[in-house]
């Protein structure tokens, strides 16, 4: 009985240690090229992230904007609160089908992320299926 005790225990552990591993994603998170910070968040049961710093937020003197965005009515938005992760949800371990928008190109591809054993944040974009597509290491900030 007492085997069965701790076997029920340590189920329960684990089980609540699989709930908390969802949010793990929470926080904010420099890109791999330390051009900005971007915050995950959680709306309902999906994950966004939101651009909320720039290592040089302005060109010329002037605030950085959408500029490459194919909708030309939000070129004029700034970069600094651009929403680019959008519509991720938590699945085995993983957060998936999801959107990664890149507003260097004005490109949005598909895009899976899993944090790694180190605690970085391994990023995959692509096109059509994951093996197709680029990867890059985000870190969290602190």
């Amino acid at each position: 009985m007492k085997h069965i005790s701790v076997l029920l225990l340590l189920l329960a552990l684990s089980f609540s240690g699989f709930s908390q591993n969802k949010d793990a994603i929470l926080g904010k998170w420099m890109n791999s090229t330390g051009e900005a910070h971007i915050d995950i968040t959680k709306r309902s049961d999906k994950y966004f992230g939101k651009i909320v710093w720039l290592k040089e937020p302005k060109e010329k003197g002037v605030v950085k904007t959408d500029v490459k965005n194919p909708d030309a009515g939000l070129r004029s938005k700034p970069i600094i609160g651009l929403e680019m992760l959008k519509d991720f949800v938590y699945e085995d371990g993983k957060w998936t089908d999801g959107n990664i928008y890149d507003p260097k190109s004005g490109k949005t591809y598909s895009c899976n992320m899993t944090i790694k054993s180190n605690g970085q944040l391994n990023m995959r974009g692509y096109v059509g299926i994951s093996l197709i597509g680029r990867s890059e290491t985000w870190t969290r900030v602190k």
